[in-house]
């Protein structure tokens, strides 16, 4: 499946729009405690406990989304936009949706 930001695939017609999808991921506390113990993970700056969680979490909002586009026949995913936020008491949770137009090309 052929994944986009943009509108539209260069070299390739649209031949149908089969409907929005959307993929959703909520990370719950523990997460959060797992990747604030990763802090020690700390290098050049970057904390890699942060960004592999939520590396997952934008993996699996995506492979969401393309299931979704796959069960009503399309082949690509145009105009994707990926959202981030804080959720719940305290916003201990994080939730990372995905969104964009299934199509056929």
């Amino acid at each position: 499946m052929i994944l986009s930001t943009t509108p539209t695939i260069e070299g390739h017609t649209i031949r149908e729009y089969k409907g929005v999808v959307t993929g959703e991921t909520i990370i719950g506390a523990n997460a959060f405690k797992d990747f604030f113990a990763g802090i020690r993970d700390i290098v050049g700056g970057r904390a890699g406990g942060y960004e592999k969680v939520l590396i997952e979490a934008k993996d699996t909002s995506l492979h969401e989304m393309m299931q979704r586009a796959q069960a009503l026949g399309a082949n690509a995913i145009v105009g994707i936009d990926l959202d981030y936020e804080t959720i719940g008491a305290n916003s201990s949770m994080l939730m990372v949706a995905a969104s964009g137009t299934a199509v056929v090309i």
